[in-house]
């Protein structure tokens, strides 16, 4: 009798754990079905804040949607300081002698010309005066980022510190660079032309960037930077294209700025230009070169910071309120190469940098940037003085600069990460 009541209540508990268990499975998939649908919705309030209404779309060869915004409804006028803001349709003034150091000269050699370059979108169709072009922001692209919060945004620690490279630093942030730098003066702009590849990216959470940068302040907490070039990041795209992008901050990346128009910022006027596109063709090893040209220099009246692809598009501006010490002017500036290195324990990714090949391969093989310039406080452009260079590894990624009449002053720059030097 014992032994029969002690079995029943034997059962009576592992019916009554068993029933406990499913609760707990019950209350788990509630709550993360809870959870699911709540970042659902978040990331849907966020394209609809991204995503405005389109005059008109157009699908990219490829797969990018590309919406044809009207121009007063862009991202920027989120803004509340921009709510009242009078868009300016163009630049009170333009740097001086831009055109000169891109006239090809007679006794350049033909293989050394650069050839045209579009984006791939132009292929089917344009849009129409009044709009601009912006690149749409689907779903996916949201939830490779981190966070809601944090998609769009750079992570801390992007930025090359010639001058006072703490080594710990390097390893923490897995940023690589090869760039050349100009600092200790004034700086209103800066121009270069950059030969456009498609580097090869080892992991999805990778990416390779060639850009300049006009930097202000410290690079403490307060750092301002403004960006522009071309990147390959799978993470950011969800594909590895080459792709014309823009990046700002005032604080160092902490929560101000974005990529591109992916927050309220930057006000395009170019109905031709989208930011974040994919850039064709690129250049080709030992074959067809294809770069190009991207200046960004602030306004001398109103104080914005403008930018210019090529010798043709005056995308827009960067109003001068966004910022602190680039209210003023850049205290530094940066041309080169950036990288992410995420292998752990001193292992080195194999993500390429420019064309992945070194410097001293020279022209067809390895990537450049030439004609270098900085736009001084008359608003001319000028060559820069006393050219550095610095690199974290230069058996990874390396950067030599040279000068010469028709490229002015130039850099080789890139590599192959690893490799038997570079383990």
């Amino acid at each position: 009798m014992g032994n029969a009541h002690f079995s029943r209540e034997r059962i009576r508990t592992g019916v009554l754990l068993v029933f406990l268990w499913m609760l707990g499975l019950i209350s788990l998939s509630c709550a993360a079905s809870l959870s699911a649908s709540r970042q659902k919705l978040q990331v849907q309030k966020h394209l609809n804040r991204l995503n405005k209404p389109a005059v008109k779309t157009i699908k990219s060869p490829d797969g990018d949607l590309i919406d044809c915004i009207h121009i007063s409804h862009q991202p920027a006028f989120d803004h509340p300081f921009l709510k009242d803001h009078k868009i300016q349709m163009r630049p009170n003034y333009h740097p001086e002698g831009l055109f000169d150091e891109d006239k090809i000269s007679d006794t350049e050699k033909p293989k050394q010309r650069s050839n045209p370059i579009t984006q791939l979108w132009h292929m089917n169709g344009k849009c129409p005066q009044g709009t601009i072009p912006i690149r749409r922001t689907k779903e996916e692209d949201v939830l490779r980022a981190s966070s809601v919060k944090r998609y769009g945004k750079k992570k801390l620690r992007a930025i090359p510190q010639p001058r006072s490279v703490d080594p710990d630093l390097i390893n923490q942030s897995g940023h690589q660079h090869a760039i050349a730098y100009v600092e200790g003066d004034k700086y209103y702009g800066a121009k270069a032309t950059i030969n456009v590849w498609e580097p090869k990216i080892q992991q999805p959470n990778e990416f390779s960037l060639s850009q300049l940068w006009i930097l202000g302040g410290s690079f403490g907490e307060d750092l301002n930077s403004i960006e522009a070039g071309w990147q390959v990041s799978p993470d950011l795209y969800g594909d590895n294209n080459t792709r014309l992008f823009t990046y700002w901050t005032s604080d160092a990346y902490q929560a101000t700025g974005c990529y591109n128009l992916l927050c309220s910022g930057f006000i395009q006027i170019n109905s031709e230009i989208a930011m974040g596109a994919s850039i064709s063709p690129v250049s080709a090893y030992r074959n067809s070169q294809y770069d190009i040209s991207i200046l960004v220099w602030k306004d001398p009246k109103e104080g914005h910071w403008w930018m210019q692809f090529g010798n043709d598009y005056v995308l827009g501006y960067w109003p001068s309120f966004l910022f602190s010490y680039l209210a003023d002017s850049a205290s530094m500036i940066e041309w080169g190469g950036e990288v992410v290195n995420s292998e752990p324990d001193g292992h080195h990714t194999s993500t390429q940098m420019g064309s992945g090949h070194f410097p001293e391969e020279g022209f067809g093989k390895s990537s450049y940037f030439r004609n270098i310039r900085v736009v001084d406080d008359s608003n001319n452009l000028k060559a820069p003085k006393e050219l550095g260079t610095f690199t974290e590894q230069s058996n990874c990624y390396d950067v030599q600069t040279g000068s010469n009449g028709d490229w002015g002053h130039y850099f080789y720059y890139g590599g192959p990460g690893k490799n038997p030097n570079c383990p």
